[in-house]
């Protein structure tokens, strides 16, 4: 399954395309425009995602409209990699996973495409300055809204079903980088 969803330049692409953007419908020459890429390619390509399963089609208004099987059994795993493999973000990232006591960094918000309380929740006993000053570094245009939370006080909120952190832990958009949590949260949810 693997070789048949990495073998091609246009694939990469159209994986691209499709897994970041999981709600919209593209039609062939949409494609084509918007990936530069050859007609016969695309179409090749779009028939090899649909017979793995990532694809699904549907004619309308004598069109055929591809969209993304958010049911494929690997949809999550290959949308996470898209993400951070597209993040321009990545060396802020990096620098936040390899602070000291970081037990979960999670990316939502405008790291997941999208609006959100929060870009970056991080759980841990974690330096805020050190953190300000990361995304400082950063240079990234918008501002970033993070939050801190220590771990006894994330538990605590996981177990009493919190909105704010339910909502974010539990957001099919959101990425955990780092996450040494795993089992407690698997236990609570």
């Amino acid at each position: 399954m693997l070789k048949a969803l990495f073998s091609s330049k246009a694939r990469v692409k159209l994986l691209t395309t499709f897994l970041l953007n999981p709600d919209e419908e593209f039609f062939i020459r949409e494609l084509t425009r918007r990936l530069d890429e050859q007609i016969n390619s695309i179409r090749r390509e779009l028939d090899n995602l649909k017979k793995v399963g990532l694809l699904k089609s549907k004619v309308k208004n004598r069109k055929k409209y591809y969209y993304t099987n958010k049911e494929f059994i690997l949809f999550e795993d290959l949308r996470n990699m898209v993400l951070k493999a597209n993040n321009n973000d990545d060396k802020l990232i990096k620098q936040l996973s390899k602070l000291d006591n970081v037990e979960l960094l999670l990316l939502n918000g405008s790291f997941a495409g999208k609006e959100a309380e929060v870009d970056l929740l991080m759980i841990g006993d974690v330096d805020k300055k050190k953190v300000e000053s990361a995304i400082n570094a950063s240079k990234i245009s918008s501002d970033i809204k993070f939050s801190i939370i220590t771990k006894k006080d994330f538990l605590y909120r996981m177990e009493m079903k919190d909105k704010f952190i339910h909502d974010i832990v539990l957001d099919e958009d959101s990425v955990m980088v780092v996450n040494k949590l795993k089992k407690e949260i698997e236990s609570i949810k």
